[in-house]
């Protein structure tokens, strides 16, 4: 049974000691220093990031017109929203995890720009080769 004389908590008993590991913790944890800031991961690959980081807020992107708002806002606040909504090791591991996604985030849309790129002059010239080799 809990103490009836304790005294009531203050938003500071929410904020983590040196060290403390609150992640998974829900919409009431402070993140501690090193977890906020952009993620390309959860910009680049919202919905896809969000079911593995338990932010069900990301599949939104799937909604047409709402993707690319819910892209930006995952992008601005996806690294807090990752730290409160699943529990993690450490800091550590944390950080190497969102950047992993951040770089397989990048080399896809990276990837399907070259590959767009390489077929936007490869088709025209295949046609063109094709009315050639027609015509002779």
């Amino acid at each position: 049974m809990p103490n009836p004389y304790s005294p009531p908590k203050s938003h500071l008993d929410d904020v983590p000691l040196a060290g403390e590991n609150n992640s998974g913790g829900g919409q009431g944890v402070v993140p501690p220093a090193g977890v906020s800031g952009w993620s390309w991961g959860a910009f680049f690959l919202s919905w896809i990031w969000a079911v593995f980081n338990k932010t069900w807020l990301g599949l939104l992107a799937l909604v047409p017109y709402v993707g690319f708002l819910v892209a930006i806002y995952l992008g601005v606040k996806g690294r807090e929203l990752a730290w409160r909504n699943k529990r993690w090791e450490s800091l550590e591991q944390f950080n190497q995890v969102q950047r992993r996604w951040s770089v397989w985030g990048a080399i896809i849309v990276i990837g399907t720009a070259v590959v767009g790129i390489l077929a936007a002059i490869a088709v025209p010239a295949y046609q063109q080769y094709l009315l050639h080799r027609a015509g002779s």
